[in-house]
């Protein structure tokens, strides 16, 4: 807190904030090299490290309806009751 005085001689605090952190230096670019391989995965329409990749978000998905995988929508639901 800083303390100030004004016209008439009353003292008034004012809060300062500190300084602001510097912000972090920015990361390295790739080398030209593994750029170019990135973007001749992505044009052949493989993953890529830090992308999103929708394929594996459906194959990791958790759940799993009835059917989903095969054409056999007919049978009765396995019972849910923690076997």
């Amino acid at each position: 807190m800083t303390t100030t005085y004004t016209a008439l001689g009353r003292q008034r605090r004012i809060f300062v904030p500190p300084p602001a952190a510097p912000l972090p230096p920015p990361l390295p670019q790739d080398p030209p090299i593994y750029r170019d391989l990135m973007r001749t995965w992505a044009d052949r329409g493989r993953a890529l490290p830090g992308r999103h990749d929708p394929e594996w978000v459906r194959l990791a998905a958790p759940t799993v309806t009835r059917g989903q995988f095969s054409g056999f929508s007919d049978f009765p639901a396995p019972p849910r009751d923690g076997r």
